[in-house]
């Protein structure tokens, strides 16, 4: 039999309450972090990214989805740049433009609504600065309830590339993989997948277009058994665009049933919108736990002073002694602060060796079926294992980043050990990128072959020589010129120059392939590097404003506590029945709020963290 569940709290109110307890303490440090949480409730919107391979149908199923001919789609109208849609009273379009300075704001151009299909990163509307994406903003229900869609460009192609778009995915609610029913999942989408996996807990693959393939459920099955034996839970929801905008230009109900948006729907409810419910819900239970832990622990250290002078002396000198290990933790930078600082330089260190070395793995293996192949006949073969190579080598150093990251913010968190359980800070947030230019270069153009006319030139010039030659030397001897000895001359000769020729235009061509990877993969080098060093000084911020925001708290707060026990040694007897009676009323609306935490709390949730009571 279960254990009945806590009964529903209501969250505004309670943080509201909350809030003012803090105000009432003059803990302004506590009412920013609550108000930050109120904000966090108040927005309902939660980011929705479509990624998948080139050709898959995202555009469409995008508008499928909300019913409304928004994205651009067709053969030569993909998607182009990163979409947003959201939900605006007006239709609106913005071309967003990386600031002229670095760390300057985003410059925002606006775009009429019917001339997004023609936008790309080479738009005159940019003025020579990059794109970053294009915003939408239109009147919609889906988009109303607080849904937003990010559509990327396809992954594979000539575009920006998969690590583009897996920097738009740490930041996401949830991300929808688009494969079509036409064939198996490839080794490629099956990287994507996990790489994204990695990097968001919610992640459905879409399988499309099941309205052209009469086969798509043996797809399906064979799908099912791709993602099992690499070890990918993820679920695979059939989908169908083209019956979808049937069923609702007809209001058919069936049609709409068979489309499989109905399972979509059901999906986005389950493991979206209430999933993200709950973690609001478990992180403003967090944030009001500490808060009254925080609070308590004054009120409870100047009632025990008021209560039992001798108890409070003790008190006092505990207090003394974890202000002073406090204010170690806040200001040495012999403690967390050099951990975190070490922590960040190894990582430097490694995050850009890992990234060098998967990339001159790349370029030895492509040298290698350079010298193996004839680079001429396969350019167009190289230039797409390359690209995707690459993009695989850049989304595994971003995974090998974020992993290094969450375990350095563990031991740099094991030296708040003495204030209790500390919450360890997200840094996937640092890892999005909304300029990730890596992987985005081109593959220079190999010479082209000769035609068949100059092959033919290079062996009669070869066949003439050797003609003349021999042809010559047999006059000597009482025979024509041209005669069967000088022709067979010939033609071996020819035939040699022709090879020789042959082979040396081999040469060369592999020499300006290798060349062209070598220069392809440095120019991603180079970006990536830059990239990553700004992704690190991103993790180095988020880690360094966190836990100072913990020393701070604390400090704060055994600051306060000492300095009530104080005054409250020196409160005249008369005062003190009164005092008493107000920390007591403080302590239980206090206590309150942690009952109110504990029952928002999912029953996963481990124990929340706060500062160790008063003894």
């Amino acid at each position: 039999m279960t254990a009945p569940t806590a009964p529903a709290v209501p969250l505004l109110p309670v943080l509201t309450e909350t809030i003012a307890v803090a105000r009432a303490a003059h803990r302004s440090d506590l009412v920013d972090r609550l108000h930050a949480a109120a904000e966090r409730m108040r927005d309902p919107r939660r980011r929705i990214v479509i990624a998948g391979q080139l050709g898959q149908g995202k555009s469409r199923f995008v508008n499928a989805l909300l019913n409304a001919e928004l994205c651009p789609v067709g053969d030569g109208g993909g998607t182009a740049l990163p979409m947003l849609l959201a939900h605006g009273a007006e239709p609106r379009a913005d071309l967003v433009l990386a600031g002229t300075e670095p760390g300057s704001p985003e410059v925002r151009v606006p775009v009429p609504p019917d001339a997004v299909a023609g936008i790309d990163a080479r738009t005159p509307l940019a003025a020579g600065r990059r794109v970053l994406r294009l915003e939408l903003h239109a009147p919609n229900p889906l988009l109303a309830d607080g849904i937003v869609l990010v559509d990327t460009p396809g992954v594979g192609g000539s575009g920006p590339g998969a690590a583009t778009v897996l920097g738009m995915v740490p930041t996401a609610d949830a991300v929808l993989v688009v494969s079509d029913a036409s064939t198996e999942l490839t080794e490629p989408e099956l990287t994507f997948l996990r790489q994204v996996r990695e990097l968001c807990p919610t992640v459905a693959l879409l399988l499309t277009k099941t309205d052209l393939y009469p086969h798509w459920r043996r797809v399906h099955e064979a799908d099912e058994n791709h993602l099992e034996r690499a070890g990918l839970e993820l679920p695979i929801i059939p989908v169908s665009a083209l019956l979808r905008e049937h069923a609702m230009r007809t209001r058919d109900q069936q049609l709409g049933r068979e489309s499989g948006f109905g399972q979509l729907y059901q999906y986005l409810r389950d493991e979206v919108v209430a999933r993200d419910q709950a973690a609001v819900r478990a992180g403003v239970a967090r944030d009001i736990a500490a808060a009254a832990e925080h609070l308590a622990l004054a009120l409870g250290s100047e009632l025990v002073a008021l209560r039992d002078p001798d108890r409070g002396a003790a008190a006092l000198q505990e207090l003394r002694t974890a202000k002073t290990a406090a204010e170690e933790l806040h200001r040495r930078t012999a403690s967390w602060q050099q951990t975190l600082g070490d922590g960040i330089t190894d990582l430097a260190g490694d995050t850009d060796h890992d990234l060098r070395e998967r990339l001159r793995a790349i370029a030895r293996e492509g040298e290698e079926w350079i010298d193996d192949h004839d680079p001429g006949r396969h350019w167009e073969r190289i230039a797409e294992w390359l690209g995707l190579s690459v993009d695989s080598a850049l989304g595994d150093n971003l995974l090998f980043t974020h992993e290094r990251a969450a375990r350095l913010a563990e031991r740099v968190a094991e030296h708040f050990a003495e204030l209790g359980a500390v919450e360890l800070p997200d840094v996937r947030g640092a890892l999005e990128s909304g300029d990730n230019r890596a992987g985005s270069g081109t593959l220079a153009d190999l010479e082209k072959d000769i035609g068949l006319g100059s092959k033919l030139l290079v062996g009669m010039r070869g066949s003439y020589g050797g003609m003349l030659m021999v042809g010559l030397a047999s006059t000597f001897a009482g025979l024509a010129m041209l005669n069967p000895i000088s022709l067979g001359a010939g033609v071996l000769v020819g035939g040699k120059a022709f090879r020789d020729d042959k082979q040396a235009r081999l040469a060369r061509r592999r020499s300006e392939a290798k060349t062209a990877v070598r220069r392809f993969v440095d120019d991603v080098a180079f970006q990536a590097s830059k990239e990553s060093k700004d992704r690190l000084h991103r993790i180095h911020r988020a880690l360094r404003d966190h836990y100072t925001g913990v020393a701070e708290r604390a400090l704060r707060s055994l600051e306060d506590s000492l300095r009530a026990t104080q005054d409250a040694a020196s409160m005249e007897s008369s005062r003190r029945a009164e005092r008493c009676a107000e920390l007591e009323r403080q302590l239980r609306v206090v206590a309150e709020l942690r009952r109110h935490a504990i029952a928002m709390a999912p029953a996963d949730t481990p124990q929340l963290p706060g500062n160790p009571p008063v003894r």
